[in-house]
C-alpha cells in the first residue's frame, strides 16, 4: 500500500462522510460515518485497507470499542482471519469482566470487556471510529496490556490532530486513514 494510495482513499471518504453542525452539542461538528458504512464499495475499500495495512502485524485479535468500532472492527477481523472482541460501556457483557475508567469532558466513563478476550501473548488490534482526546484508546490499551496481550496496533477512520489524542498512546504503533 502506498502513500498515494492511503491519500487517495482518505479524500474519498472525506467526500462521503457527512458533517453534522451541532451535534451532540452546540459549536461541534460531528463526523458522521453511516454514508461511508452505506456504500458497499467504498466501505469495502476501506476495511480491505486497514487489513492490508496491518496483514503482516500477526494479529490474533481485532478490538471494536462500542458502538461505530463495532460496525469498522468487524469485517476488518473477518480480512485478516482474527477473533473479535467487543468493548461495551459498563455493565453490559454477560460474562466475567475486567474494566478501565478514562476521563470525559465533564466526569469519566467505564469500558469493560470479558476477562478471557485477551489470552497472554495475543496480538490485538484495536479499532475505533475517531481518535480525539485519546482517553478511550488509551484505557482498551491498558485492558490489553492487563490480560498480558500485546497492542500490534490502533486503527482509527478519523483522526481530529488538534485534539491531540495520539500523544495518549505514545509508543504505540497507531494509524488513522483521515486526518483533520
Amino acid at each position: 500500500m502506498t502513500q498515494a494510495t492511503s491519500e487517495a482513499l482518505a479524500s474519498k471518504a472525506k467526500t462521503i462522510i457527512r458533517d453534522v453542525p451541532d451535534f451532540p452539542k452546540k459549536g461541534i461538528i460531528f463526523k458522521d460515518i453511516t454514508p461511508l458504512l452505506a456504500d458497499p464499495a467504498a466501505f469495502a475499500e476501506m476495511v480491505k485497507h486497514f487489513a492490508e495495512h496491518f496483514r503482516n502485524a500477526g494479529i490474533t485479535k481485532v478490538l471494536g470499542i462500542e458502538a461505530r468500532g463495532f460496525l469498522l472492527a468487524a469485517p476488518i477481523a473477518v480480512e485478516l482471519g482474527a477473533g473479535l472482541i467487543p468493548v461495551r460501556k459498563k455493565g453490559k457483557l454477560p460474562y466475567k469482566t475486567v474494566s478501565a475508567a478514562y476521563a470525559l469532558e465533564y466526569g469519566t466513563d467505564t469500558l469493560e470487556m470479558h476477562e478471557d478476550a485477551v489470552m497472554p501473548g495475543e496480538k490485538v488490534l484495536i479499532v475505533d471510529d475517531v481518535l480525539a482526546t485519546g482517553g478511550t484508546a488509551a484505557a482498551v490499551c491498558s485492558l490489553v496490556d492487563g490480560l498480558g496481550g500485546k497492542v500490534a496496533g490502533v486503527a482509527m477512520l478519523i483522526e481530529l490532530e488538534f485534539l491531540k489524542g495520539r500523544e495518549k498512546l505514545a509508543g504505540r504503533s497507531t494509524y488513522s486513514l483521515i486526518k483533520y
